[in-house]
């Protein structure tokens, strides 16, 4: 199933999508998926970030996997790492498919990094490996847009990493996805730049939640993006960025 967030007028509500037509739903699909019996059409409405800002009890977090293929280790000139590097990006980094990203002022090397993100759909806790994907509700896109000249001057990545607006997620929330084998394609003004797929991931899903949760409990709405290819690279003012995934969808930003 497709799952989206749309904004109606100045309110924002969820649906779930099928041949172009949105049913809205009550809540966050991980939540539940009673319908309201209003409709709409994909065509006809803009699409908002597939996010909850509150998570009960705790609040959404962001966790994000660092060198997590061999070939963006390599890029950079380092190591592949031997357990997975956690990093956490603030959700005021969330922006929502097809909107404007704002060049932070503080750098002057803006970098895209397109992402396979999963959401959270059942608390983990010191979960197992065999029943991490008992708690992934869906998959989307996700570009956890860097200002590399910070990161690297700053010596760890909260500040390169957590710009606002710089997290860009979307265009919905797809379930049922095997999420080893899916193509993964970043274009930067329709050149692509990016190209690879989620099996080559060093940690996979399964490896990444239960390493998560064996120290952080994860909440239902959480998000972690899974890591990024190799050719990364940066982008300027004017630029449109695209993030695509096998059967999920393209993530299409511009920056500003």
């Amino acid at each position: 199933m497709k799952y989206l967030k749309f904004y109606s007028g100045k309110t924002l509500k969820w649906g779930v999508e099928e041949n172009g037509i949105i049913s809205v739903i009550r809540t966050a699909p991980w939540i539940g998926t009673e319908k309201t019996g209003e409709t709409a059409r994909l065509t006809d409405v803009k699409l908002a970030a597939p996010v909850e800002p509150v998570s009960p009890p705790l609040g959404a977090k962001i966790l994000c996997i660092g060198k997590n293929y061999y070939d963006h280790a390599v890029e950079f000139g380092e190591e592949a790492p031997e357990t997975p590097i956690i990093f956490i990006k603030p959700n005021t980094v969330i922006n929502d498919p097809n909107a404007a990203v704002a060049y932070p002022k503080i750098t002057s090397r803006l970098d895209f990094e397109g992402e396979l993100a999963l959401i959270i759909g059942k608390k983990a806790e010191k979960v197992s490996e065999e029943d991490a994907l008992e708690h992934v509700f869906g998959y989307t896109c996700f570009n956890d847009i860097t200002a590399r000249d910070i990161q690297q001057a700053d010596g760890q990545w909260t500040r390169g990493k957590g710009c606002d607006g710089c997290g860009p997620i979307g265009p919905w929330i797809v379930t049922g996805l095997d999420s080893a084998n899916l193509a993964i394609e970043t274009r930067l003004n329709g050149k692509r730049v990016q190209s690879a797929n989620t099996g080559l991931m060093m940690s996979d899903v399964r490896r990444i939640i239960a390493f998560v949760s064996a120290s952080m409990t994860l909440m239902p709405g959480d998000i972690i993006a899974t890591g990024t290819p190799a050719g990364v690279g940066p982008m300027l003012p004017g630029d449109v960025v695209e993030v695509e995934i096998e059967n999920i969808g393209i993530l299409k930003n511009t920056i500003v």
